[in-house]
């Protein structure tokens, strides 16, 4: 890798406007997102995997889904979301192929162990980034992303080769005199490879590319910091 301080002293900048972000990446990395909730986790990266503006229409609808299902104790574990009625789902959010994808997920999940947590984190452990066809990504519906996504939330530090992700770290390539990366395997690694040359954790860098977005007048990590808390 060519000039290591130039490239540590890019990424510094970008990553010194999203301080506070090391706590919520360490929830994620101990799978204690939405209260520990791997139902939620599943449910959330089913309704990301649409493309809809995360902050302002997934979150909410995972609320409505937790007040509604988990709260109530219809559904308590993957188990019960693999066997959730599809029509019951959809009241919370329309999307039928959502649901169809966080129904299978949770299938999926739900045969490697009856606890949840256990089975996320065992699943994640074992995916290999090269194998995630012939992984939870035979799932239709489930692509790269959400693979990459889920194995976050199962544990593993790396990042989402999502477009806004690859938009930034590729402008910080670009900007350190390195070649930007577009397959999206390959991205992974690289980003992965940035991130921790420059004292970071992959997850850190990952989460850093949404957060500095600005909505409205302002960044989402001010606009969303108390949220960030829930989530």
């Amino acid at each position: 890798m060519p000039d290591q301080t130039l490239l540590k002293s890019i990424v510094d900048i970008y990553m010194q406007k999203v301080s506070g972000l090391e706590e919520h990446c360490e929830r994620c990395l101990r799978t204690e997102r939405w209260g520990g909730s791997v139902v939620l986790m599943v449910v959330d990266a089913a309704f990301t995997s649409i493309g809809l503006n995360y902050f302002t229409a997934v979150v909410p609808k995972v609320e409505e889904f937790n007040k509604k299902f988990v709260e109530s104790g219809k559904i308590r574990n993957l188990r019960d979301l693999a066997e959730a009625d599809i029509d019951e789902l959809r009241k919370v959010w329309r999307n039928k192929r959502s649901w169809i994808v966080a129904k299978n997920i949770a299938t999926y999940l739900s045969k490697i162990s009856e606890d949840d947590k256990l089975a996320i984190r065992t699943w994640a452990k074992n995916a290999k980034l090269e194998n995630w066809k012939e992984d939870i990504g035979k799932i239709k519906g489930v692509g790269l992303i959400t693979f990459q996504y889920l194995r976050m939330m199962g544990g593993i530090d790396t990042v989402m080769p999502d477009k806004i992700v690859k938009r930034v770290i590729n402008e910080i390539l670009v900007k350190a005199g390195l070649k930007p990366v577009n397959d999206d395997i390959k991205f992974v690694k690289k980003a992965e490879e940035v991130a921790l040359a420059c004292g970071y954790k992959p997850i850190e860098l990952c989460w850093m590319t949404w957060l500095i977005q600005p909505e409205g007048k302002m960044m989402r990590m001010e606009k969303y910091s108390k949220l960030l808390l829930k989530i």
